[in-house]
């Protein structure tokens, strides 16, 4: 395993240095959005960072973002402009643009921030103005006394960027895309992490992105949970959800197929939508629903994609990492599921109003926060305002104690309400379906400002007002 581990880094390395080699030949077209070359050279207490780069592009101020042609970006005529500059012209019109490029990079030891200066510029003389220019940018900074490894990165306008150490064994080699930031770079080279450190290090980096990041996430899969507690159902949806994402996941995370986060993440929310309306129309597993249940797995695995490459795999270990996640991932998933199941299900599941008075109300909590994700993300409301509260309760906004307290409140009523009339199964109805719309909505408020102890007391009160509530009706399905 150890072997092909190396060959695997071996064979990532050599292809950053063929993406970094093609930037330096002389015959790009001036119009191509080139990446950029980062070499780290770390001695002693001091950073060199060599970069080779398209100055032009920079001081014009292009985003380069998801362009593959700076003529399709704002800013390119003033970017064919400076291509006719002399070597010591662009070199100032550099220095004038440094104090605001340097914010777009990131170099970090740990949480320490490193300040980089300008050493040199290194300008060819103008040539075919045809052809693009690629200059050097020496880059300089100290280094804390500790070995802290570095982080290194820069902006997403600023497009793809190589990073290379060199002059070590093993070094590092990353091909970043989207403002993504590189692994820890040790500064002796190479990596202290095992392969199976790394991979047990992104199961907790998939797990985190559900529980408790993924919000969205979770709502999709409690929708699925919600349509019947028949292990069949359950077991086609998820497995058909499991192996979209997967595919998705994989493709994205190995840059073979890549969709804008503004596309894919209202995409995501609609599916949420779908998901539990439809549970408030069926009551049991269509054959249509697998299949859609796999096409909205497709999305939400270039959604995992996309966080998967902010976090970067970095170019040692890239398969344990991926595979680590993606079980993060499932191990996240299931514990949604475990959670509702031992919740709800195992203590209301068997009665004939499971529907009406739990799986109901959760899917209209969920219909509604989603359709305002939709609308948010698609940029049709302005999420402040008269949406306000929407964005407090998915956003952790909501004050948690108080949130309690309300929730509270109104379970107890309804409870109170209810007890002195046995046998009004209607108004029971009512009162269950109220107390599980709120109580549902609550424990989203909280779970989201990170209340774990107030949302766990949240889930006892939302059980004990059903529980009380259906005191005198129990007969089973």
């Amino acid at each position: 395993m150890t072997k092909i581990f190396r060959f695997e880094l071996v064979v990532r390395v050599i292809l950053a240095w063929l993406v970094s080699s093609a930037v330096l030949i002389n015959s790009a077209a001036a119009h191509e959005v080139q990446p950029g070359v980062m070499d780290v050279e770390m001695t002693g207490d001091t950073l060199d960072l060599y970069v080779e780069w398209i100055l032009e592009a920079p001081i014009a101020g292009l985003d380069l973002e998801g362009v593959a042609d700076t003529n399709e970006a704002e800013g390119a005529e003033e970017y064919d402009r400076l291509r006719g500059f002399a070597p010591e012209a662009l070199a100032e019109a550099f220095g004038q643009a440094w104090p605001d490029l340097q914010r777009k990079i990131t170099v970090r030891a740990g949480d320490t921030p490193l300040e980089l200066t300008v050493s040199d510029v290194d300008v060819p003389e103008v040539g075919d103005v045809e052809l693009a220019r690629t200059s050097t940018v020496h880059l300089k900074a100290a280094l804390p006394a500790d070995d802290t490894p570095l982080v290194i990165g820069w902006s997403a306008d600023l497009g793809p960027l190589v990073v290379r150490q060199r002059n070590v064994d093993g070094g590092y080699a990353g091909y970043l895309v989207s403002g993504a930031l590189s692994d820890p770079i040790p500064r002796t080279g190479g990596t202290d992490q095992s392969a199976g450190a790394a991979f047990a290090d992104y199961i907790g980096v998939g797990f985190d992105h559900i529980v408790p990041k993924g919000l969205d996430h979770i709502l999709f899969v409690l929708g699925l949970f919600f349509l019947s507690l028949h292990l069949r159902p359950l077991l086609w949806q998820v497995t058909a959800f499991t192996l979209a994402h997967t595919v998705t996941l994989a493709l994205g995370a190995l840059d073979i197929i890549r969709i804008s986060p503004d596309i894919v993440e209202p995409l995501i929310a609609a599916s949420i939508v779908y998901v539990a309306v439809e549970n408030l129309l069926v009551r049991t597993l269509h054959p249509w629903r697998p299949a859609i249940v796999f096409g909205f797995g497709l999305l939400h695995g270039l959604g995992f994609a996309s966080v998967l490459q902010d976090f970067g795999l970095g170019s040692s270990h890239f398969i344990p990492k991926l595979i680590g996640f993606n079980v993060g991932v499932e191990i996240g998933q299931l514990a949604v599921i475990a959670t509702a199941f031992l919740t709800l299900a195992v203590l209301f599941g068997s009665h004939y109003w499971w529907h009406r008075r739990i799986a109901a109300p959760v899917s209209v909590a969920i219909a509604v926060i989603a359709a305002f994700w939709v609308l948010e993300r698609t940029g049709l409301i302005d999420p402040s305002g008269a949406w306000t509260p929407f964005t407090l309760l998915t956003e952790g906004g909501l004050p948690p104690l108080w949130t309690l307290l309300g929730a509270a409140a109104v379970a107890t009523l309804l409870t109170a309400v209810l007890m002195p009339m046995p046998g009004a199964d209607t108004f029971r109805d009512v009162a269950g379906f109220l107390t599980s719309l709120v109580a549902f909505t609550a424990i989203v408020a909280t779970f989201t400002s990170g209340a774990w102890i107030i949302t766990v007391i949240l889930a006892a009160v939302w059980v004990l007002a059903i529980r009380l509530q259906s005191l005198g009706d129990i007969e089973t399905r």
